[in-house]
């Protein structure tokens, strides 16, 4: 038995190695980092790993070949206008142990100074811009080949994209490696490896999505995965409550393909192998065999999820609507999140998947005899973007307690994160769905205001709207909006 389990790993490894020689790769990163001395490309000073994980919405796949009407109908994938936007942008930092990561997400409607020059405008048009400039210059210079063209300006966009994002840490982070999906790789991925589980607190509908999905836990593939991944029309929180879609089904993706049983399947690899090779773009120099092997240890490890702080949507004059951003908060807040020179020093409480701050109405309840305590623990939650409800007294308490309705735990648990982690959740049918009951025991203490998420005040008020925890490593399937 143990010469036949080693014989189904080895194959299995074995035919993973060939991704590394057939997968689309670009010079991204090689190209936009400074060579050492010796003519050797860079490497992480601290052995950590930096991924800058991008979902674009190109209607072509890897080698760059149109998606198909059908394809596109069956993606609800609209039609195309020749802009290349980034929906998804996602910072994984891995440190040198490889058995944690955390996940940073960067909202797309993010008002942030893109690098290269190119000013003050919304995240998600960092590559399009320089896509656009550089192709026009080519032209401009005489160049007619349009394959080249396409090929130059895409890499001028994917750098200056992951320069953005670097410049948004203030040094902390250097992207070593680069994953681009598009719209298809949802629908080949987890067709491959038999879909992934998510859960929705409510029924689901829209149109331009094609999201159609009832409430619950339910297992999704192909078309589905997309669409739910794609779908802000109709949610509490818009776009905020897209990137927690995208953080849980990452989470879930992650915890199928790592799991035993497809990385020991020869049928299941093969299918996952021949899917990525179709629809996934990965910088040049990143061993995937290698890399995968190194990721094993997340197994029974944690993949934290959390978003950068931004505050509520602005219009402008130029961007229409957009999330402002103080970079000061955004530097600290992933400065604290990707210290690694002390694993034991690693986050060691966490918030589960859920609804942003704005779709959960708080009400407080004094149980502790203090003077206005209610009051003022409401006026904090308020403040940290929670929906402000009723502050009143109640019958005395030596613990705080924080009541949910069946299956919002997240919801509790985010305000448990925000009151300093010192409350227990307790269940109750009692309490309306979309609120969270706060009892204020005698135990209460304010939170410590140094944390990296509500630091570097420069006068804009701007809390982290979302947080998130390791769907790894939980126990079940978060559900979520």
């Amino acid at each position: 038995m143990s010469a036949a389990v080693l014989l189904v790993t080895w194959y299995g490894w074995y035919h993973l190695s060939d991704i590394d020689d057939d997968i689309t790769t670009t010079d991204v990163i090689a190209s936009s980092v400074t060579e050492q001395s010796d003519g050797e490309t860079r490497k992480p000073l601290d052995g950590a790993v930096d991924i800058l994980l991008v979902g674009v919405d190109s209607r072509t796949d890897a080698q760059g070949n149109p998606l198909s009407d059908e394809v596109l109908a069956l993606l609800n994938g609209g039609v195309a206008d020749g802009t290349l936007n980034t929906d998804t942008m996602i910072l994984v930092h891995i440190p040198q142990d490889g058995t944690r990561a955390v996940a940073i997400s960067f909202p797309r409607d993010a008002y942030v100074e893109i690098a290269d020059g190119f000013g003050k405008h919304k995240l998600n048009s960092a590559m399009a811009r320089q896509k656009n400039e550089t192709a026009q210059r080519l032209r401009n210079e005489g160049v007619t080949d349009e394959a080249r063209i396409e090929l130059e300006s895409t890499l001028a966009g994917r750098r200056t994209l992951i320069k953005t994002i670097e410049g948004m840490t203030g040094g902390s982070v250097t992207v070593d490696n680069y994953a681009e999906v598009n719209l298809a790789s949802f629908y080949e991925v987890t067709k491959a490896i038999g879909g992934v589980e998510v859960c929705l607190n409510q029924p689901a509908r829209d149109r331009a999505s094609g999201a159609n999905f009832p409430a619950g836990r339910q297992t999704i593939a192909g078309a589905q995965a997309l669409s739910f991944v794609r779908q802000r029309s109709g949610l509490p929180g818009g776009d905020l409550d897209r990137i927690v879609r995208q953080q849980v089904f990452i989470g879930a993706l992650a915890r199928k393909v790592l799991s035993t049983g497809t990385l020991t399947d020869p049928a299941l690899l093969s299918g996952l192998m021949d899917a990525v090779k179709k629809s996934v773009v990965l910088n040049e120099g990143w061993n995937i065999t290698e890399f995968a092997g190194q990721m094993q240890g997340l197994v029974s490890g944690n993949i934290q999820f959390r978003t950068i702080p931004v505050g509520d949507p602005t219009d402008t004059w130029s961007d229409g609507n957009v999330l402002p951003v103080d970079p000061a908060q955004v530097r600290q807040f992933i400065k604290g999140l990707a210290t690694d020179n002390n694993p034991s020093k690693a986050p060691t409480t966490t918030t589960p998947v859920g609804p942003p701050n704005s779709a959960v109405t708080v009400n407080v309840y004094n149980s502790a005899g203090v003077n206005r305590l209610a009051a003022s623990v409401l006026d904090m939650l308020a403040e940290k973007g929670f929906r402000r409800g009723d502050a009143d007294s109640a019958a005395y308490a030596d613990t705080t307690s924080v009541r949910y309705a069946p299956g919002e735990r997240s919801s509790a648990d985010n305000v448990i994160s925000a009151l300093g982690g010192n409350a227990e959740a307790v269940e109750d049918d009692s309490v309306p769905r979309g609120q969270v009951q706060v009892y204020v025991g005698a135990d209460y203490a304010p939170p410590d205001q140094s944390d990296p998420a509500s630091a570097g005040d420069t006068g804009t008020k701007i809390t982290p709207t979302t947080t998130s925890a390791p769907p790894i490593t939980a126990d079940g399937v978060v559900c979520v909006n």
